[in-house]
């Protein structure tokens, strides 16, 4: 059995919700070089690394209210993949244009342009084009800092309609440079002008310039869920995500509890390895041809306690018309299983937990225990995701979430349809590290704050 503390207000499992990201080099000069295989030199040859802070840190809220706030936003999220992946399995849906996750749950601090100007920028692992806001502005949400103007920087450069970078877009027109459209659902949207910028990481004590970025001048931007950033920075695996233009095929991150107030981490490069770990957990990336830029996960099943659940194999299979399969996303806050192995995994949860079930449904979580009073401590049944390559056994802060002051205890996962996503508190403590020319996802445990 796994041990939950049960502190006085909600513990230390809720979702990560907006972060915002800086870059911090202090530590980089006693690294290793990297090796590379690119052409060209790096600014960066030991990698850089993104300090990441808690966008509610400053609110007066509990636990369960930030866990909430973050479902709230996971549920048009959650809708939007499924759309998407639901959209690029119909025939037909090649008509419209294509559909991306948008609304992050982190935010990213850089400068864009010479001189640099900063910009707060929502991070999404679940799509790949980079945007802000520029004038002259057809269309423009209310955003936290002054809208970019182009005439003001002297690396702004259009990208030119026969460029790999325009032809990289899903859908664009071809007029007065590359226009591009790139829609997040039903009613968000960025359009514009395809540009290549300098791109500035960090504050004034360590920044890292990179030059000739492709990015998206949104002059048509409207939406639900922007409005904390004043853009978008796309991590995810297709041509136009600041991976793939940075040439830097390795990133982590690592996310400390919600409610430590130390901060959590992103680095690039050399500083993202976690090679020759014997404790890492390392296993496969696998590709979704009609979803190219999200980054799945080779899910083979779940046990709860000592009981292996029985699910169907293909549960967690990529199916030929691209739907199912599980995604690993810094954006969605819990975990959502597949609406049959949910089932089976609630029923025995519930079997082996030895405490009163919750009928109130008061917290929007499927599964709630009533605690009894004056308990510093419960029990819970251990909880196993088993990968190829190997078993990730969670902590209990990361899928159980205690409320004295509610009296309750609730698992932090939930339903869906379709395809899985393992949020981000299932994540939490654990150097999660991208390889992209391996193909690899690795998960190491880590007191993230300790990096």
């Amino acid at each position: 059995m796994a041990t939950l503390q049960n502190c006085s207000s909600f513990l230390t499992l809720v979702a990560l919700l907006v972060v915002v990201l800086f870059v911090d080099q202090t530590s980089s000069t006693s690294r290793k070089s990297l090796k590379h295989h690119h052409h060209h030199t790096q600014p960066y040859p030991d990698g850089f690394r993104v300090m990441l802070h808690h966008v509610d840190s400053d609110k007066n809220l509990t636990k369960l209210e930030r866990v909430q706030h973050g479902m709230k936003r996971g549920k048009s999220r959650l809708q939007r993949l499924n759309a998407m992946v639901l959209a690029a399995s119909t025939p037909d849906s090649q008509l419209e244009a294509p559909i991306h996750a948008g609304n992050g749950e982190y935010l990213m601090e850089l400068s864009i342009g010479t001189p640099p100007e900063s910009y707060p920028a929502v991070l999404d692992t679940g799509s790949d084009l980079i945007w802000t806001q520029c004038k002259p502005c057809t269309q423009c949400y209310k955003q936290p800092t002054p809208i970019f103007d182009p005439k003001k920087s002297s690396s702004f450069s259009k990208v030119s309609c026969g460029s790999d970078l325009c032809s990289a877009l899903p859908s664009s027109t071809c007029s007065d440079g590359c226009q591009y459209v790139y829609s997040y659902g039903d009613y968000s949207v960025t359009q514009g002008i395809l540009a290549t910028e300098t791109f500035t990481f960090g504050d004034s004590g360590s920044k890292v310039s990179v030059e000739n970025i492709g990015f998206g001048c949104g002059e048509d931007n409207e939406g639900d869920g922007f409005e904390q950033a004043s853009g978008l920075v796309g991590l995810g695996r297709g041509p136009l995500s600041l991976v793939s233009q940075l040439k830097e095929p390795r990133f982590s991150y690592c996310l400390t509890s919600i409610d430590d107030t130390k901060s959590s981490v992103l680095l690039f490069g050399s500083l993202a390895s976690v090679n020759g770990t014997k404790e890492a957990l390392t296993t496969p990336l696998l590709k979704n041809p009609s979803q190219p830029s999200f980054y799945y996960l080779s899910l083979e099943g779940i046990s709860v306690g000592d009981t292996q659940l029985s699910i169907a194999k293909s549960t967690f299979d990529v199916s030929d018309d691209g739907s199912g399969g599980v995604i690993i996303d810094s954006g969605t806050t819990i975990t959502y299983i597949e609406q049959k192995a949910f089932e089976a995994l609630k029923k025995e949860f519930i079997s082996q937990t030895n405490l009163p079930l919750d009928k109130s449904d008061s917290t929007g979580l499927d599964v709630c225990f009533n605690l009894p009073s004056g308990s510093t401590e419960v029990e819970v049944p251990k909880l196993v995701f088993h990968f190829k390559g190997g078993d990730l056994e969670l902590p209990a802060e990361n899928y159980m979430i205690a409320d004295s002051n509610l009296g309750l205890a609730c698992l932090a996962m939930g339903a869906s349809s379709g395809m899985s996503i393992f949020g981000n508190v299932q994540q939490q403590n654990i150097l999660v590290n991208h390889d992209l020319e391996k193909e690899t996802i690795s998960f190491l445990p880590t007191s993230c704050d300790q990096l």
